[in-house]
């Protein structure tokens, strides 16, 4: 498993680098001291596991998260234990409080092999997003994207529809929808994306357009352009 170690500490990276050196099937892919460093190597390397300092030069490993276009599978590293709600509320994989123990780095790494292990036998598509990471105001958070209903323009931003949520992303909707997994979602309108296995019933209405009626959640009009494709994809 690629992974990168990121901390403006040398003697913590090469701590963890002694740690990490007995699990041979971790392979240390580089170093970052600074979240500018880091975002490089990411870009570069595209690591699957990153341990994450919270605390850096130049902002937090939240900072960080909300600049990548994909987030990896992160660990977040501290000597603040304050920061472990906030770690979890981003449903980040893991969080290691410093000096780091070898017994929980190794329940650790056994917990990010079986996410990988069962990532890679449901994907539909390894280029596709899996999840997003969203900072709203004081909170953040990790979204999978097979749990968003809607993706919903507002301006330059995207409205999450997730759960009882309803996260704003500081993207827009075309760029993220050259991302998403086309088995999965569809463009239903200029405004709105929408994930097909949300789908609970689909009406005709007028002019060609389609009413998707989505379970728990609201109804969306398929526009008549869009609608000829969606009748190619689903037969209706």
């Amino acid at each position: 498993m690629k992974t990168l170690i990121v901390d403006d500490e040398p003697l913590a990276r090469r701590e963890l680098r002694r740690l990490l050196a007995v699990h041979p099937w971790v392979q240390i892919v580089s170093e970052a001291c600074d979240i500018g460093e880091a975002l490089e190597c990411i870009q570069m390397r595209c690591p699957e596991l990153v341990f994450l300092d919270v605390q850096m030069p130049g902002g937090t490993g939240f900072d960080l998260l909300e600049r990548l276009d994909r987030c990896p599978r992160i660990v977040f590293t501290t000597a603040f234990d304050h920061y472990a709600v906030k770690a979890f509320d981003v449903n980040a994989l893991d969080y290691l409080l410093k000096p780091i123990e070898p017994e929980r780095l190794a329940a650790t790494l056994d917990k990010a092999r079986d996410i990988a292990m069962s990532s890679t036998s449901t994907s539909n598509t390894a280029a596709s997003l899996e999840q997003l990471f969203v900072r709203d105001g004081p909170k953040c958070w990790f979204v999978p994207l097979h749990e968003v209903s809607i993706l919903h323009a507002e301006g330059n931003y995207v409205r999450l529809y997730w759960g009882d949520s309803r996260p704003l992303l500081k993207r827009s909707l075309s760029a993220l929808e050259a991302k998403l997994d086309p088995l999965r979602f569809f463009r239903a309108n200029r405004q709105q994306i929408v994930n097909l296995n949300f789908i609970q019933s689909i009406e005709v209405g007028i002019g060609g357009r389609l009413h998707v009626q989505l379970r728990d959640g609201p109804e969306i009009e398929i526009s008549r352009r869009q609608a000829t494709l969606f009748r190619q994809r689903a037969a209706v």
